[in-house]
């Protein structure tokens, strides 16, 4: 009997430490997009924007225009109440926007009804200042239940996580966001960086140009995914049907 102890949390441990959740992890649990099943060699660049002390906004976007490259930007309303410009000039640059919520609440802890709200104020604010409507929602803090996905899809929107983080928030050093960058992107990869993380404008060059050297090609994340026909395996990776 010890033995089979032993046997299944060697067993249980195993998969647990090396990533093989489907089996031992509630496979059943709705999730977001996290990445996207392809052998062609794109990524996306994506940037969460809401307010803190610092905002790289108008760097980032001079680089992505120098390397003619473009991104999805989620921006949240409270940092489009204090940058409408910003926001314009975000979308006037051909950039994608996508909705994070108006006040960056965590959805898992609010109502069905607040949730809807929050979503619908901030796509009212960004349609007010761009003319458009977004498709694209992502959730404030990446947190997010089965009530919380399908109020996202209900709502109009295709859920994107990320499957490649920088952790610039963090602003552990630059060198260790680049690598943790260049290790980890793989054909159909969402990264993830902050309108307001220091060393992101720094990196972004150092970045673009290994990957590009590495044969990637940048585009948006409503250009990367499926749009219909498609299934999410355990890791949120979206696989055409």
């Amino acid at each position: 009997m010890v033995s089979v102890l032993l046997f299944v949390a060697i067993g249980v441990s195993f998969f647990t430490n090396y990533g093989y959740r489907g089996v031992f992890i509630n496979s059943s649990k709705k999730l977001p997009i996290y990445s996207v099943d392809t052998k062609e060699k794109k990524v996306a660049i994506t940037f969460d924007v809401s307010l803190g002390k610092d905002d790289y906004t108008e760097k980032i976007l001079d680089l992505l225009d120098k390397y003619d490259i473009k991104a999805t930007f989620f921006v949240v309303g409270d940092w489009v109440d204090k940058n409408p410009v910003k926001l314009e000039e975000i979308y006037k640059r051909g950039h994608e926007i996508g909705n994070h919520s108006n006040r960056h609440p965590n959805m898992t802890k609010i109502s069905r009804e607040k949730i809807i709200e929050d979503i619908n104020i901030n796509e009212a604010k960004i349609r007010s200042i761009t003319g458009a409507g977004t498709e694209l929602f992502r959730c404030p803090e990446g947190a997010y239940n089965d009530r919380v996905i399908d109020l996202v899809k209900e709502s109009g929107y295709y859920c994107i996580q990320w499957n490649v983080d920088s952790v610039d928030w963090k602003e552990q050093g630059a060198d260790i966001e680049y690598n943790r960058i260049i290790k980890n992107t793989k054909p159909g990869s969402i990264l993830l960086f902050h309108g307001n993380a220091r060393y992101t404008p720094e990196n972004l060059p150092k970045i673009i140009k290994e990957l590009q050297k590495k044969g990637y090609k940048f585009v948006k994340v409503g250009d990367l995914i499926y749009k219909n026909n498609y299934k999410l395996n355990y890791e949120g990776k979206q696989i055409h049907n």
